[in-house]
């Protein structure tokens, strides 16, 4: 394979935003037939990079080549005309549109300049059946959860031919039979040549797949090493120290109930859903996609309604719901989709850390910005986020950084209970440990955090009650030492089992 020429090169590539260089230099080339990996702290520049290969952005300093020649991006037509498609991290879907119209915008079948329909669902129906996308091409977007979504983005990149695929975090939403398929996916496309470029936090998908690895670190490319290198050194070299424990959990005294759930149902979505959130305690949700544990946490926190049951914080019952009721009882909720429902993208860090806060910081309808502009910098302090200042951008931030300003902004209110939906999420090694540590400092404060997240071992590693969740309901719960990856999943297949048998 190394004697392949290269079919892309980038040389000395650098990208300054105002008041943030994202890339500082980066040097990497890619063979056909290669899965190369990029790996890195968030913030380390990876998916300034891979816009800037897909056109997104354009590079200040700094070369890239296909097939040995140099080219210029300036948009995202230039690199699909050069054979790159790519699959960036967050989703870059029309959720107004269907499924099959995703998948072949722009490029929909036509005749005397009208669309055919029947025709471009047939075509996005191939496209999707390489995924494992069963569902109708005639869906739209908007009814998918983020797991199918991120599956839509996938075989509209493969519906490309693209000679080299570029995939930012695609299987950070997927369950491990997807992940399965999309490994066993991109090998068939290795064997056919397509190179590829593939970020990942999941070391263990980045030795089943990956040929080589470029780290990178503060904007810049510090080595490349096979695939195979031991995850002690990876790690060294992302994040430019040794880390002790992957789940650095603190485990102490659990007090009184501070949350308790009875009977939350809401008809096509949960029902009868009953669990309690000590103070101390870290409650986990843990089930295969679509069980239900979004929903419960949005309902839980007000966000979303439902029929019956009751939601008590602090031994005060409440009936009446909607986010400005749970936020009066304690409660905070850092969402699936921080993008989205987390954060106001065109504001500052500042503003993003202030919005819970604004309430308090208002005396007789005036703003107090200084009192929020120094709650804001001590956030910033306190959870290491890296940005130029608190008036920077959120848009400009990488992602595990804006994930810290959705957290921040909940740790600055102080809440009862903080409602975490998927926390680390395109989150690295590094600041997954950041992350954790924040939720130790919440439970030794005498908070309690209830958490939904598909990634097992991070359940298992953080949590001291894990309750498992399908087809709506809780179907069981385990104490942290009868935990383990056999034991939460035999609890869910067994229910899906049990349900299909009926």
């Amino acid at each position: 394979m190394s004697q392949a020429p290269p079919l892309l090169q980038v040389e000395g590539l650098v990208k300054r935003f105002p008041g943030v260089v994202a890339l500082g230099g980066v040097s990497f080339d890619l063979v056909p037939g290669e899965v190369h990996v990029l790996l890195g702290e968030n913030g380390a520049g990876k998916s300034t990079l891979i816009k800037c290969l897909a056109g997104v952005h354009q590079s200040d300093e700094g070369t890239i080549m296909v097939d040995g020649k140099p080219v210029v991006l300036h948009g995202t037509a230039d690199a699909e005309r050069l054979g790159i498609a790519t699959i960036h991290q967050e989703f870059n879907l029309v959720t107004q549109l269907s499924v099959a119209e995703n998948v072949l915008l722009g490029r929909q079948p036509r005749s005397a300049g009208i669309i055919k329909p029947s025709e471009m669902n047939r075509v996005a129906a191939q496209a999707m059946a390489k995924v494992g996308l069963t569902i109708d091409p005639r869906t739209p977007v908007s009814s998918l959860g983020v797991a199918r979504q991120q599956l839509v983005e996938i075989a509209k990149a493969l519906s490309l031919d693209a000679r080299i695929l570029i995939m930012d975090e695609p299987t950070a939403a997927l369950t491990d039979d997807e992940v399965d398929r999309l490994l066993a996916l991109m090998e068939e496309l290795r064997s056919r040549g397509v190179a590829m470029v593939f970020i990942s936090h999941h070391l263990d998908e980045i030795r089943r797949i990956g040929d080589r690895v470029t780290v990178l670190r503060d904007g810049k490319s510090i080595s490349t090493v096979p695939a195979s290198t031991p995850t002690h050194e990876l790690v060294r070299l992302m994040v430019g120290r040794s880390i002790d424990a992957q789940y650095p959990r603190a485990r102490g005294e659990v007090g009184d109930v501070l949350l308790s759930v009875e009977a939350l149902t809401a008809k096509g979505r949960f029902e009868d859903i009953n669990l309690e959130v000590r103070a101390g305690e870290v409650v986990g949700l843990a089930g295969l996609v679509g069980a239900g544990r979004t929903e419960v946490l949005r309902a839980i926190f007000g966000a979303d309604a439902f029929d019956t049951g009751t939601v008590t914080v602090k031994g005060k019952p409440s009936r009446r719901r909607g986010i400005a009721r749970g936020i009066e009882q304690g409660l905070g909720l850092v969402p699936e989709d921080r993008k989205h429902q987390g954060l106001v993208l065109g504001a500052s860090v500042a503003d993003n850390m202030g919005l819970v806060l604004l309430r308090d910081a208002t005396r007789a309808g005036v703003v107090n910005l200084g009192r929020l502009a120094e709650l804001a910098r001590r956030g910033v302090e306190s959870l290491r986020i890296r940005t130029p200042n608190t008036k920077a951008l959120v848009k400009n931030l990488s992602g595990g950084n804006q994930q810290k300003v959705v957290m921040g902004k909940w740790l600055l209110a102080d809440p009862t209970v903080l409602l975490l939906d998927e926390p680390t999420r395109g989150v690295d090694v590094g600041a997954k440990v950041e992350i954790y540590n924040l939720i130790n400092d919440m439970t030794s404060a005498g908070r309690g955090v209830l958490m939904a997240s598909s990634d097992l071992p991070e359940v298992i590693g953080i949590c001291d009650r894990i309750l498992v969740m399908a087809q709506g309901r809780i179907v069981g719960e385990l104490s942290h030492e009868e935990a383990t990856q056999a034991t939460v999943m035999a609890l869910a297949v067994q229910e899906m089992e049990s349900t299909r048998a009926h």
